[in-house]
Formats: C-alpha cells, sequence, structure tokens
C-alpha cells in the first residue's frame, strides 16, 4: 500500500492541507504502507524554493517522517512520452483559443443556463486553420478528449460515486508553453510511483472522474487506485471556513505557540465519529486510526478548538519536550512544573520567567496597602527549603482578617503584577525570599 501528498510550493501549507497531509500518513502508518510526499512544481512562476523548505520544515515539526520525496520538475521529460502517447492516439488535441476567447464562451454559456463545458470547437479546425494561427504566433494548449462513458469508484469515505463523461469538460493538460498541467503530471506519477490509495478533499471529485479516464487512455485499468475524499473544514457555525482561518499558515500556528501535537490530534478526529481529545503521541493517533470512521458531514473547525486542545496537550507535557518546542533555554524543571498547568500557549513561558526570575512591575490598591505591609512584615525569612507558606498564609489570615479573594488577590497583584495565572504558592517559592520581599517592597512605592 503506498500514499502520497503532492503540495505545491506556491506558499505556506494552510490547515486545509495539514489535515490532508495528516490523514494519508496516518493511513499509510496504520496500514504499515509507504508514504510518498510529491512536490508538484511544474508552475514555474508561482512555485518558490522558499516555500519548499518551509513545507520540509513543518512537516518536521509536526513529527511526520516520509518514505520517499519526488519532485516534479525533475521528471519533466516523462510527461512529455505521456503526452506525446495520448497525441498518437487521438485522446490529446490541440486547441488555439486565447485566455480572453475562452472567458467570453464562458460567459456566453452561463448566462445561456448552459454549463461551462468546452464545446470542442477545436476539433472542426482544418490544418490550414492551424497553420494560419501558428503564424499568427499563437501556440496551442491540449485537451483530454473525454468520452461519454460513466465513471463509477466506491469510494473510502463517500462510498458510490457515480459521473457522466458527458457532463465534463475537457481538461487542459499542456499549457502553450509546452509544461503539463498538474492533470497529466499527477496521473503519469500515481501509475510510476505505483500509488495505490488516494485521499484528498472532496473538491477534487470532479478532477477524480477526469483523471480515472486518463489513467484509462494511458492503460491502467480501473479499481487500480482507490479514492477517498474527505469533506472540506468549515467554520464553528458551518460556514465555509473564513479566509482568517483557511489562511492560516502552520507556521502561523507554530508562532503563537501552538504544539504540534494539538494540531494533529484536532486534525486526526475532526469529521470522525471518535471523541476529540488530546493525545500525547502519533504512535496512539496510528493505533486509533480508522479510515472508515470518516463522514460525508462537514467537519467544524476554530481557532477555540485548538486553543483548548494545545491547553491540554501543555499541560501533560514533560519538561523535555517543553524545552525543546519553546527554544527557551533558561527553563528549568522546577518552574516548567510550577506554571504548565495554567498555560495556554507556550509563548507565555517567557513571561512567566521573568515574572518568577527577573524584573516585573508590581501594583497594589490605596486600600489593600495595609495589608501588603503587614504581608511584608511577616515575609518568612530565606532560605527556604522550602517555604513556609501554609504558615505565611494563616498569619496573614489572622492579623488582616482576610479570607478567599481577599487576601489572594492583592498579595497575586503585589507579587507578579498579574490578576491570574498558576499557583501562587509554586510562583513565591521560584522568586526566593529576595525576590518576594523586593516586589512587596516595589508594590507599596
Amino acid at each position: 500500500m503506498k500514499v502520497r501528498f503532492a503540495p505545491s510550493p506556491t506558499g505556506y501549507m494552510h490547515v486545509g492541507n495539514c489535515r490532508t497531509l495528516l490523514i494519508n500518513w496516518l493511513f499509510a502508518r496504520h496500514h504499515g504502507g509507504v508514504f510518498l510526499l510529491r512536490l508538484d512544481d511544474t508552475d514555474r512562476e508561482r512555485s518558490e524554493k522558499k516555500y519548499e523548505t518551509a513545507l520540509l520544515e513543518d512537516i518536521a515539526w509536526l513529527g511526520l517522517e516520509f518514505d520517499a520525496y519526488e519532485r516534479q520538475s525533475d521528471r519533466l521529460e516523462r510527461y512529455k512520452e505521456g503526452a506525446e502517447m495520448l497525441k498518437a492516439s487521438g485522446r490529446l488535441y490541440a486547441c488555439y483559443e486565447t485566455p480572453e476567447e475562452l472567458e467570453f464562451k464562458r460567459r456566453r454559456q452561463i448566462s445561456r443556463g448552459m454549463p461551462p463545458i468546452y464545446d470542442r470547437e477545436a476539433l472542426q479546425l482544418t490544418d490550414a486553420q492551424k497553420t494560419q494561427y501558428e503564424k499568427e504566433g499563437r501556440k496551442p494548449h491540449w485537451r483530454l478528449l473525454l468520452n461519454d462513458a460513466p465513471i463509477d469508484w466506491e469510494d473510502l469515505i463517500r462510498g458510490p460515486i457515480h459521473l457522466e463523461g458527458s457532463k465534463l469538460s475537457d481538461p487542459v493538460l499542456v499549457r502553450e508553453d509546452g509544461f503539463p498541467i498538474y492533470t497529466l503530471a499527477s496521473v503519469i506519477d500515481d501509475m510510476d510511483m505505483n500509488i495505490t490509495h488516494i485521499i484528498r478533499g472532496e473538491d477534487h471529485l470532479t478532477n477524480t472522474a477526469v483523471q480515472i479516464q486518463l489513467w484509462r487512455a494511458l492503460g491502467i485499468a480501473d479499481g487500480t487506485i482507490k479514492f477517498g475524499h474527505l469533506s472540506l473544514l468549515a467554520n464553528a457555525d458551518g460556514t465555509e471556513l473564513s479566509k482568517r482561518l483557511g489562511s492560516t499558515s502552520i507556521r502561523d500556528f507554530r508562532a503563537q505557540g501552538i504544539l504540534p501535537m494539538a494540531l494533529n490530534s484536532l486534525l486526526a478526529k475532526l469529521g470522525t465519529s471518535d471523541p476529540v481529545q488530546a493525545y500525547d503521541s502519533l504512535d496512539a493517533l496510528v493505533n486509533h486510526f480508522d479510515i472508515s470512521k470518516f463522514a460525508k458531514g462537514t467537519p467544524k473547525f476554530s481557532m477555540e478548538d485548538i486553543t483548548h486542545m494545545n491547553k491540554k496537550v501543555i499541560h501533560t507535557l514533560p519538561y523535555e519536550k517543553a524545552v525543546e518546542y519553546s527554544h527557551f533555554s533558561s527553563m528549568d524543571s522546577l518552574f516548567w512544573e510550577a506554571v504548565r498547568p495554567n498555560l495556554e500557549s507556550l509563548n507565555e513561558v517567557e513571561m512567566w520567567w521573568t515574572i518568577c526570575r527577573g524584573t516585573v512591575r508590581t501594583f497594589v490598591a490605596n486600600e489593600d496597602k495595609i495589608f501588603i505591609r503587614e504581608a511584608l512584615a511577616s515575609l518568612p525569612q530565606g532560605p527556604w527549603e522550602p517555604m513556609p507558606w501554609k504558615e505565611w498564609l494563616h498569619l496573614l489570615k489572622t492579623v488582616s482578617g482576610r479570607k478567599g479573594k481577599e487576601l489572594f488577590m492583592p498579595l497575586r497583584a503585589a507579587l507578579t503584577g498579574q490578576d491570574h495565572g498558576p499557583e501562587l504558592q509554586g510562583l513565591v517559592e521560584l522568586m526566593g525570599p529576595d525576590l518576594a520581599r523586593k516586589r512587596l517592597e516595589g508594590a507599596l512605592l
């Protein structure tokens, strides 16, 4: 069994691409198959090396190792061979319309209530007409001549699929500059590389029908490759995924302090019958993976979901992994254990480190200053091994008559400059007696 993920290096990988990548990877690993990363980089104008580099970085960050790596730009001669074979069999024909002429035809068809299907006018051209077009400087693009045969397959996710060839438009396979379109390159690659399963978004259903005809034209029997078409992600309210989320790159999530297993845990279960929960390893996701659990319904994705999942993953994250992902080398294990239960993002780590070990501005309301003076006067002398926290609080309750929020909120503000955060006892112990005393004194200024 062999699957592939075939992105184009024309932009940074976003959450929809990431979900397709992850599900292909999990499918391959669950079945002991091969996962191929294949770069669709035949678009010379839009493909950029920086996007290829970013893609490889994102995949490594997610922990999704690939078994083989191919670039379509390395296989251009093979695509030319395939195109010549199709020309010889009469299935690939030359067309000379300009983009403007094609757009005019499309609009005219739509205005008449007709589907915008290519009218095959190029098939009626005489040799003399073709010669005249070429004298004018026109270069042909090449279309696949589809037949009217029905296209049927049993989809891994959507069940029986039936499309009529007569309702599909002959696709362009080769551009005017002689470069292959993705459809041709992808089909030849899938054939040559022995791909057995193709899992991608439901927006590719028509592409699949066209490609099945192309495989037939190239001599590949129906059923050689199996297909699964995933429902596309939507906003929490069911509407089309917003540009704000749809264009959010994996690099953006990384910059926001999102952990890879938070993304993996959420995206692996969206659209399935399984509960969405935090997983601590890819192995656990592989063991629980089942393609048949993906439904045809539209899965919902939101920043609230990923933030909530990130909190769950962080709260069980070992110290060693926290250092690896946060790149904050100053952090020690005692600090991590103290602040971890209240983190929503790894980006908060440095802030809490500064609060525990650095310089921050603290404050106290006028009505609480007498209380803070009492706290300062009764603060136990160091060293703390450990700090006598309960004794200090008991003394403060006794001399001030305060308890609950009236006791803790002014202390937190005076010691940390925050109105919320991890358990105050752990933070104060990390500060040590000298810094804690300095904070209380600073709050009274």
